[in-house]
């Protein structure tokens, strides 16, 4: 049963309300967007899986990935073609998408086709970047989605949250994707999860604190393992279970129908077998959650 008080804004995704009292909402795709045939395939089976289990989905997934380990990953297709391929891939689904962009140049061009705007972890602070993507969200009328830097607790989130606040743009959510502790690992504060749904925004909003989101993949990572992150996907179920108990609003989970061969993050993205099984348990643990918060 979740304890956290519902002073919770909501933050809307085309036609998806995500926030308390609203279904819990899946973000998931692969991480790169390596070819049109590749979104379209995992598109199609997170949609249905959603479908089946009664929960909104958002469409996910990178046309450049710039914080690689090595000079040697492969980055991505670029955003002129991540573009050509969102666009198609949102005309043939029929479902709100979400990208991550890493520099201010990319926000306007970004707005005009994605629903929400994702903002890295590591970048969460640099301010031009911030605020360039609150503008543009709030003149296209989209969501911008804030990953909590590795090095940050969840009270200084409220840094990012009055920025994009202070740039116009109210309609915003956080996500949680673990914290840096020791050496190679990543680990979730569940009670720090729970402050962040509390976060404090009175100071400079009339709204409430945003709806929180839980990276479920990139909290396996386990940084620092060579030229290639490595992970733990082995143990992502338990995380997204954990997390729907304490009733955070959103999961965020990377999928490839073969991850070992994937452009990155192959080591901790789900298989298509393993995000469907997420999404059945996360779905019958939201309704329990639901029900023993009303």
């Amino acid at each position: 049963m979740s304890t956290t008080k519902t002073n919770t804004r909501t933050c809307t995704v085309g036609p998806i309300t995500i926030g308390q009292g609203q279904p819990l909402a899946i973000i998931a795709g692969p991480c790169t967007l390596e070819s049109l045939e590749l979104g379209l395939e995992v598109g199609q089976h997170c949609k249905a899986v959603c479908s089946a289990a009664g929960l909104p989905y958002i469409f996910k997934a990178s046309f450049d990935k710039a914080n690689r380990s090595s000079m040697n990953s492969k980055r991505g297709i670029g955003i002129e073609r991540g573009l050509e391929y969102f666009l198609a891939i949102k005309e043939e689904l029929g479902v709100p998408m979400t990208t991550d962009i890493h520099c201010p140049e990319q926000a306007e061009a970004i707005a005009e086709v994605v629903d929400l705007i994702q903002i890295p972890a590591f970048l969460c602070r640099q301010t031009d970047l911030v605020v360039a993507s609150a503008q543009a969200c709030q003149s296209h009328g989209r969501g911008l989605n804030i990953k909590k830097g590795q090095f940050l607790s969840p009270g200084e989130m409220g840094g990012p949250v009055r920025k994009a606040t202070e740039a116009g743009c109210e309609n915003l959510m956080l996500t949680e994707r673990g914290t840096f502790f020791g050496y190679h690992r990543l680990v979730n504060d569940f009670i720090g999860i729970a402050d962040m749904m509390e976060l404090d925004c009175s100071g400079f909003s009339k709204f409430g604190s945003p709806p929180v989101c839980f990276d479920v993949t990139h909290s396996t990572q386990l940084p620092g393992s060579g030229e290639q992150t490595g992970g733990r996907p082995d143990r992502a179920l338990q995380l997204a279970k954990a997390a729907v108990a304490i009733g955070v609003h959103s999961l965020f989970v990377e999928c490839h129908p073969n991850p070992k061969e994937a452009w990155s993050d192959g080591a901790t993205q789900l298989g298509f077998d393993g995000i469907s099984e997420l999404i059945f348990s996360s779905a019958k643990l939201a309704t329990i959650e639901r029900k023993g918060s009303s």
